[in-house]
């Protein structure tokens, strides 16, 4: 949700790094950044950045070596999107740069940080839901699932 009013963004960093971690989740071993960034036509450079903070975040481990490569440091399905999003661009829901927890309003604006809270519950029930494996087998969780299947959840948002 940083910088954007309009709605989440999800910055290149994000979709970049889960693409590679469903493509490892796939292959199943170590694979390197190069392969990566060819199977998902990322550009290769910023790749190993992203491969590097999900390294520091605990979710691949890289190995030397003619066998070497990157490979998820646990279960595909121990990872959640959630994970992979905080990793690579911070908490799911900020206020000014702070967490919705820590936003104080007074007046008409008292009960803002209930939806600033509530936002923040709604990401979570889909991003902490679902795990690697899910998204590559196609199987999301049933409550996940039920929201895609709302015609207006694939339609842009209607004028006012």
């Amino acid at each position: 949700m940083r910088g954007r009013i309009g709605g989440m963004h999800i910055p290149a960093k994000v979709d970049y790094g889960m693409r590679a971690l469903l493509a490892l989740t796939a292959r199943g071993e170590p694979t390197t950044a190069e392969a990566l960034a060819e199977a998902q036509a990322l550009p290769a450079k910023f790749l190993g950045a992203i491969l590097n903070d999900l390294r520091r975040a605990g979710i691949v481990a890289s190995q030397r070596g003619s066998e070497g490569g990157y490979r998820l440091a646990r279960p595909a399905t121990e990872i959640s999107v959630a994970d992979v999003m905080r990793a690579l661009d911070g908490p799911l829901a900020e206020v000014r740069g702070l967490r919705p927890e820590a936003a104080r309003y007074d007046g008409p604006a008292e009960h803002l940080q209930d939806v600033w809270i509530a936002v923040r519950a709604a990401l979570r029930s889909v991003l902490e839901r679902v795990n690697l494996e899910d998204v590559v087998q196609g199987r999301l969780p049933r409550s996940v699932a039920k929201l895609t299947e709302d015609p207006d959840a694939w339609a842009p948002p209607r004028a006012r």
